[in-house]
C-alpha cells in the first residue's frame, strides 16, 4: 500500500522527501514487494529490509533530494553488498514535495512511470490494472516496463481500546505502529494512562466510559479490557445495541459463559452475542500482557485483506 498520510506528514515536517519502494524481486528478498521507506536529509522512517541494501538505498535517495526526480535500481543481493540472499530487488525512488504530493490520489490506484527508461504511455499491463481498479475496486501492486502502480492506503480502521491497564498498554504499544489503524483509548482518569501517549492514539477520559459508546463509529473495532467486569458487561451491552465491525473481550471461558447468560437476560440474541470474541488472543501465546497483545496483533495481520477498502470512484 502507498501510505499517503505518512508521506504527507513527512513532507510537512521535512520539505522534500524521497520514497524508496521495492517494486519487484526475484529469489530471496529482505522484504516483500511494496515495502517502502521515507528518506529526508537528516533522517528516515520505515524499512525495506535493513542492512547494506537499505543503507545504500538511503544514500542514493539523499543524493536525489537536491535535484528531484525518480530512479530505478535493480540490485543483486550478493557479495557486492556483503549479503548471501541470492536474490535481486528492483527499487524505485521518487522525490516528493508539497506540489508533487498533491498529484497523488487519496485513494484508488496510483500508477506512474519511474526512472528515465520508462515509456511515456502506460504499458498494456498497467492500463489493464487501472481498468480493473476502476471497474471492480480491486488493486494490487504492479510493476511493468518501468511503470509502478500501487493501491493508496484506504482510510484508517478505527479501533477503540477500552482500558488502560497492563493489557491495554501492551495492546496500544504493539498495535499503534501498525499501518491502517486509528486508536481511541478510553479510561476513567488521565492518571491511568502512561505519561506519553503514542503518536496517532487519541486518549478519551470519562467517569463512566460506557457513556462514550455513542461516539464510536458503527464500523469501529473494539477491544474491552477494563478493570471492572461490571463495566465490561455494560460496554458489551451498549455496543451490541450500537453496532460494531468486530468486538473482543478479555476473559476466560467461564467469563464468556457468564456474559452470554447475562447479555441474553438483557435481551440480546445468541447470534448477536456470538459476535463478541471472548477471550481475545491465542491462549497458546500465554497470559502475559505483551503475549496477549502480540497474539491479537498476529490475528489482525492474518485476516484476509482486499487491496482497496471500497470501490474506486468511477
Amino acid at each position: 500500500m502507498f501510505d499517503r498520510p505518512a508521506l504527507a506528514a513527512a513532507v510537512a515536517a521535512h520539505g522534500r522527501v524521497a520514497r524508496v519502494v521495492i517494486c519487484a524481486h526475484q529469489g530471496s528478498s529482505p522484504r516483500e514487494n511494496g515495502a517502502a521507506m521515507l528518506v529526508w536529509a537528516s533522517g528516515q522512517s520505515g524499512t525495506i529490509g535493513g542492512g547494506t541494501l537499505e543503507f545504500e538505498a538511503a544514500a542514493k535517495a539523499r543524493s536525489l533530494l537536491a535535484t528531484g526526480g525518480t530512479r530505478i535500481d535493480k540490485i543483486a543481493l550478493g557479495p557486492a553488498l556483503g549479503q548471501c540472499c541470492g536474490g535481486a530487488v528492483t527499487l524505485g525512488t521518487e522525490v516528493f514535495d508539497a506540489t508533487l504530493l498533491a498529484k497523488v490520489p487519496k485513494d484508488g490506484l496510483y500508477a506512474r512511470p519511474l526512472g528515465t527508461d520508462a515509456p511515456a504511455e502506460a504499458p498494456l499491463a498497467m492500463r489493464q490494472a487501472q481498468k480493473t481498479a476502476r471497474g471492480e475496486g480491486l488493486a494490487h501492486l504492479r510493476y511493468a516496463q518501468g511503470w509502478l502502480a500501487e493501491a493508496v492506503s484506504p482510510p484508517t480502521q478505527p479501533l477503540w481500546i477500552w482500558g488502560a491497564g497492563h493489557v491495554g498498554r501492551a495492546l496500544v504499544q504493539v498495535l499503534s505502529p501498525l499501518p491502517g489503524v486509528a486508536i481511541s483509548w478510553i479510561d476513567t482518569d488521565r492518571s491511568r494512562f502512561p505519561d506519553e501517549i503514542p503518536e496517532g492514539v487519541t486518549a478519551l477520559i470519562a467517569a463512566n466510559p460506557a457513556d462514550l459508546v455513542p461516539l464510536a463509529p458503527a464500523g469501529a473495532e473494539h477491544l474491552i479490557l477494563t478493570f471492572s467486569h461490571a463495566l465490561d458487561l455494560d460496554l458489551c451491552h451498549r455496543l451490541l445495541g450500537h453496532g460494531f465491525a468486530r468486538c473482543g473481550l478479555i476473559g476466560s471461558a467461564s467469563k464468556a459463559a457468564r456474559f452470554r447468560s447475562r447479555l441474553q437476560a438483557l435481551g440480546h440474541s445468541p447470534d448477536s452475542i456470538a459476535r463478541i470474541d471472548c477471550p481475545i488472543g491465542d491462549p497458546a501465546f500465554g497470559k502475559h500482557p505483551q503475549a496477549i497483545a502480540i497474539s491479537v496483533a498476529a490475528e489482525r495481520l492474518a485476516r484476509p485483506r482486499t487491496a482497496l477498502s471500497r470501490k474506486v470512484a468511477r
